[in-house]
C-alpha cells in the first residue's frame, strides 16, 4: 500500500514539473502563456441584442441585416443578392484578445448554396463591398467562411480562409482567395446538428490562431495558425455576409470578446527558474501556488503513511485477540470483541 502511495506521488510530481506543463499550444507565446482573460462588454453581443429604443450601444447593423431578438441577427435571408453586416462602434484597443463568434449557416438546398460570411478586424468599418459584403483592398485581417467554390480545387467546401490585407491587395475572388491565403482549412459548418462557433486568438506581433467548433459539443478543431502577424492598432470588429445567385441564411447568434493577459516575462508559468524547486523570487507571480501545491503534496504523503501504519496496527491487534475496551474509543466493547489482553 505504501509503495502505491509513493508511486502516485511520483507520477503527480513528474507531470507537474515537466517544462511547459499542460499549457495548450494556442496559448503559448515563446515561454509565456495567456494567464487569464477579461470579457469586453464593448465588443460582445448577446440576445436580445437591442435595447428599448431598438438600438445597441456598442454595435451597428445594416444593409439587409435584421434582428430577431429571441434568436439571432440575420445578416442575409435565404434569397439571391442579399448583403448584411454587423460592426462594432468602438475600436478594439486590447493588445491581445480572444474572439468567439457563434453563427449559423442554413438553407434548403443540399448542393448549391453560398456565398458565405466573413469575420473582420480592420482599420475601417461598415463599408459594404464585394468581399462577403465588405470592401476589397482592406487593411487588417479577414477570416472568410466560404461555402461556394468559384473554381475547381483539390480540397472541399465549405472552407475557412485567412487573409491579412495591406490596404492595396485585392482579394482573389475567382480562385476563392488562393492567392491571398495565409492559412485555411475545410470544415462542414453548414446545416450541422451542433452549435457552430469560430474562435480567433490574437497576440500582438506573434500569431493569429483560428479554431472551429462544428462536429460535436466542446470539440474544437484546429483550422490554421499564422505566425508573425501584426494587425493594425485598435481595429474594428465586424461580421458580414453575402449571397449571389445561390443563397443561404447567415445568422450571428452571439459574439464574445476577451482581453488576453499574458504571464509576466520575469516569471513565466511554463517552466521553473533558478536552481531549485523553491527558487522563484519572493513576490513573483505563481510562487504562492507552487508552495501551496508542494505543501498539499507532502500532506497527502503523510496521510498515506499514517493510513499504512494504522492498517498495520489494526492487523496486529486483530491477531492478538481484538481491541479491548479502550481500543478505538470502545469500539471493541460494542462489537463483542472484549479481551483482557492489553499491549
Amino acid at each position: 500500500m505504501l509503495t502505491r502511495c509513493f508511486a502516485v506521488l511520483y507520477l503527480v510530481l513528474a507531470l507537474s514539473v515537466l517544462p511547459g506543463g499542460f499549457a495548450a499550444k494556442d496559448t503559448r507565446v515563446a515561454d509565456r502563456t495567456i494567464e487569464r482573460t477579461v470579457q469586453l462588454r464593448t465588443h460582445s453581443i448577446f440576445p436580445p441584442y437591442i435595447d428599448q429604443d431598438l438600438q445597441n450601444r456598442w454595435w451597428d447593423f445594416g444593409a439587409d441585416a435584421y434582428i430577431n431578438t429571441n434568436k439571432h441577427i440575420r445578416l442575409t435571408r435565404p434569397k439571391p443578392s442579399q448583403m448584411g453586416w454587423l460592426w462594432s462602434r468602438l475600436p478594439l484597443t486590447a493588445t491581445n484578445f480572444v474572439i468567439e463568434v457563434e453563427f449559423k449557416v442554413t438553407g434548403e438546398s443540399t448542393h448549391l448554396y453560398g456565398d458565405g460570411l466573413a469575420v473582420w478586424l480592420t482599420k475601417t468599418r461598415a463599408e459594404p463591398g464585394p468581399v462577403f459584403g465588405s470592401i476589397d483592398k482592406f487593411e487588417g485581417l479577414g477570416v472568410f467562411l466560404d461555402t461556394y467554390a468559384n473554381g475547381r480545387h483539390p480540397y472541399g467546401f465549405p472552407r475557412i480562409v485567412g487573409m491579412v490585407g495591406n490596404g492595396s491587395a485585392t482579394y482573389d475572388q475567382d480562385h476563392d482567395g488562393e492567392a491571398n491565403s495565409l492559412g485555411a482549412c475545410s470544415a462542414n459548418f453548414r446545416r450541422t446538428n451542433v452549435i457552430t462557433k469560430l474562435k480567433l486568438t490574437y497576440v500582438k506581433d506573434s500569431y493569429v490562431d483560428v479554431k472551429i467548433h462544428y462536429r460535436a459539443w466542446d470539440d474544437w478543431s484546429d483550422c490554421f495558425r499564422i505566425e508573425g502577424v501584426s494587425l493594425p492598432a485598435s481595429p474594428f470588429l465586424g461580421i458580414s455576409a453575402m449571397t449571389g445567385e445561390v443563397h443561404d441564411a447567415h445568422d450571428v447568434i452571439s459574439v464574445t470578446t476577451w482581453s488576453a493577459i499574458l504571464s509576466s516575462e520575469d516569471a513565466p508559468r511554463d517552466k521553473l527558474t533558478g536552481g531549485g524547486l523553491f527558487s522563484k523570487k519572493r513576490g513573483s507571480e505563481g510562487s504562492g501556488s507552487w508552495l501551496g501545491f508542494f505543501f498539499k503534496l507532502f500532506l497527502f504523503g503523510g496521510v498515506c503513511v499514517g493510513a499504512f501504519y494504522g492498517y498495520k496496527t489494526y492487523v496486529v491487534r486483530g491477531r492478538h485477540g481484538g481491541f479491548g475496551s479502550s481500543g478505538f474509543g470502545g469500539l471493541g466493547d460494542r462489537m463483542g470483541y472484549n479481551s483482557g489482553k492489553r499491549f
